[in-house]
């Protein structure tokens, strides 16, 4: 059972940290002109060899990249407190039980990540420049899309997971 409990918590953690890189890392979207520096965007800013903000990322017409930098920021939030969560149930839960409400709260971070990787998809030429637009998908939104089956794997795993001796 212990080695179990060390898979799931590994599991987790896991996906805990790919989500805090794909929020934070600066590769959602990479541009490689021919014969120059390449850019990387993130949900915040273009980088190359210095940083700017994304153009109207915080007016009303980009709202959907503020959709997807909040539903990120959320899900990297809600897997952190469902891991407190789990570790709280570990202790308080009664022998048998199941860790329905950790289960909840990352099976809500899942959602989070999937709405936000799908805004991201949909609406991708829509909040860069025009210069940036022939680019392609970074690291940091493969991993956002990897830590989604991820976190649903463990919600499911935490639904029939039940508490022993």
């Amino acid at each position: 059972m212990l080695i179990v409990l060390a898979f799931i918590i590994l599991f987790h953690l896991a996906a805990a940290i790919l989500l805090f890189v794909a929020t934070i890392h600066n590769a959602w979207w990479v541009v490689s002109p021919a014969g120059g520096d390449a850019f990387y965007v993130d949900l915040w800013y273009a980088c190359n060899a210095t940083c700017y903000s994304l153009e109207n990322s915080h007016t009303a017409d980009a709202a959907y990249l503020q959709a997807v930098q909040a539903a990120m920021i959320l899900a990297t939030i809600l897997c952190c407190v469902s891991f407190f969560v789990f570790i709280l149930q570990l202790f308080k839960l009664n022998q048998g039980e199941r860790f329905i409400f950790t289960a909840i709260i990352q099976l809500m971070t899942s959602l989070c990540v999937m709405v936000a990787a799908s805004i991201y998809t949909a609406q991708k030429q829509s909040f860069h420049a025009a210069s940036l637009q022939q680019g392609s998908y970074g690291s940091s939104y493969v991993l956002a899309w990897i830590s989604f089956p991820m976190t649903l794997i463990g919600g499911l795993m935490y639904l029939v997971l039940r508490k022993r001796k």
